[in-house]
């Protein structure tokens, strides 16, 4: 989830928040209308916003349409992140909207329209083409949001962890069958499709993972205050290495791009059951 390409501190390490996102979620959003030829894309923008409740979350880049193309939506195609790649692809599959995790827009960016974001959103414009992107309301959602997801695809039972300053969903947890850290590496690389850079000694015993999606390295210290024997998130940093090894907590860099594949594809097969808009994922390989 987190992203350390426009800021040198860890993604996610300055977000804080008295309001807690899905603290409550009693009713679910209503369904606009839908007919056959696909949804309006304004209510598909304003569904998603309620659904991910976007309002309450405070996030280093814009939630929610991002680029405005044609009006109705019938077809999208989902990614993780807003590449060239990824345009040229949703246009080769005759999509109406791209839907990622991560967009364009961050604080940290040169605001002029110059070089590569010109290159992609020309490539947009020109085919007329929407772009939607959910960053941290799509990282901590209890149910489409990467944390949960990736809970999924590990077959853990997690729930979020209640930390101090810290937002509902941000980090997970779960006590998981024992299993050496070696074999607790080879499941996350069977599953994830890519080897993890593994800090710590390969025959401890690990029952207890704490997890944050993405570039989540700088949150090591309160995943060790949750007693979990393993940590695990996208990135590594090189103070990520001392303070594990001092601290005696093994640490697990399982990709950035390979642990936020799964939300975005679960928010796609939402929209794709809700509104009965065809959904493909297009997986952009990237091995960060």
């Amino acid at each position: 989830m987190p992203r350390n390409n426009h800021n040198p501190t860890p993604k996610k390490s300055t977000v804080k928040s008295k309001a807690q996102p899905f603290a409550k979620s009693s009713a679910k959003p209503k369904s606009p209308s839908v007919k056959k030829s696909g949804i309006l894309r304004d209510e598909l923008a304003q569904h998603l916003a309620n659904y991910l409740q976007i309002a309450k979350i405070k996030d280093y880049c814009p939630n929610g349409l991002q680029v405005q193309g044609r009006d109705r939506i019938q077809k999208i195609v989902s990614g993780v992140t807003a590449s060239q790649a990824l345009i040229e692809a949703a246009i080769q599959a005759k999509a109406d909207a791209i839907l990622v995790h991560h967009g364009w827009f961050w604080k940290s960016d040169d605001p002029s329209i110059v070089g590569q974001l010109r290159a992609r959103l020309k490539l947009l414009m020109d085919h007329n083409i929407n772009l939607f992107a959910y960053h941290l309301p799509l990282d901590i959602h209890p149910i489409v949001g990467n944390n949960a997801q990736l809970a999924k695809v590990m077959s853990w039972k997690g729930q979020a962890a209640l930390l101090p300053g810290m937002m509902d969903g941000l980090m997970w947890q779960a006590n998981i069958q024992p299993m050496s850290l070696q074999q607790l590496t080879k499941s996350l690389a069977s599953r994830l499709g890519r080897d993890p850079l593994v800090i710590g000694d390969p025959k401890e015993t690990i029952k207890k993972v704490a997890w944050c999606t993405g570039g989540a390295q700088g949150y090591i210290k309160e995943a060790l205050s949750l007693g979990v024997d393993a940590y695990i998130s996208g990135e590594v940093s090189e103070q990520t290495y001392h303070f594990a090894k001092e601290m005696g907590i093994a640490y697990i860099s399982a990709g950035h791009h390979a642990t936020e594949r799964y939300g975005v594809q679960a928010l796609g097969q939402y929209i794709n059951k809700t509104f009965k808009v065809e959904h493909q994922f297009i997986d952009i390989a990237n091995p960060v």
